[in-house]
């Protein structure tokens, strides 16, 4: 998903449609998972009030550094900690009779999957190499990402939709034009300062006397 986020800020229109994908992928997952939590909560709910339940805890969690430069990516890591809280719930309310074992296995199933479709779908992301400015030009470029890739929704082709996410895009072409601008302008300054140094010289040689 960072390269996601990357080709979005070069304006990559495919970028975008990448990330409006993930995010509606995010939405379906999030959805599932709160089914999912919904219904361990009520099968919990099932416990005498005499009694009481504690918490099923991991008592050495494995720890694992995750590298997340996207907002999106951050959002998929939260949803795969949601995933553990409900497995822990659901792995106690079948050691405590309250569902069982097909029932346990039928839910974190469900869970694990909408998971995996959710990063597989983000797997499939190739940066496309071409920019707004291309399929403005109609160039080689657009065209063979057109060919490759497909067609895009026109609103997103246009830069109007994309996701809340999306970064701003950096102009690279504008600076770079800027740059050679300021390229080309050194040499004419460096050749009036010549110029000067010259003619200072030439009326010093005037001054002298004969």
């Amino acid at each position: 998903m960072n390269k996601m986020k990357r080709g979005s800020e070069q304006d990559d229109p495919y970028s975008d449609w990448w990330m409006l994908r993930i995010e509606e992928k995010l939405d379906q997952t999030r959805t599932t998972l709160q089914s999912l939590r919904e219904q361990v909560d009520q099968a919990l709910a099932g416990v005498p009030a005499a009694l009481s339940l504690g918490e099923n805890l991991n008592v050495q969690p494995v720890k694992l550094p995750l590298f997340v430069n996207a907002q999106l990516g951050f959002a998929a890591v939260y949803l795969l900690a949601d995933y553990d809280d409900i497995a822990r719930k659901l792995i106690l309310a079948h050691h405590t009779a309250l569902i069982d074992r097909s029932t346990l296995e039928r839910w974190l199933n469900e869970g694990a999957h909408a998971l995996r479709s959710l990063f597989s779908l983000a797997q499939q992301y190739r940066y496309s190499g071409c920019t707004r400015d291309d399929f403005a030009a109609k160039n080689a470029a657009a065209r063979a990402a057109l060919e490759k890739f497909g067609e895009l929704p026109q609103d997103v082709l246009e830069g109007m939709r994309r996701s809340k996410f999306a970064p701003p895009v950096v102009r690279r072409g504008l600076q770079q034009r800027g740059d050679s601008a300021a390229a080309a302008a050194s040499p004419t300054d460096e050749g009036a300062a010549a110029d000067s140094a010259e003619a200072k010289s030439t009326a010093a040689g005037e001054d002298e006397p004969a």
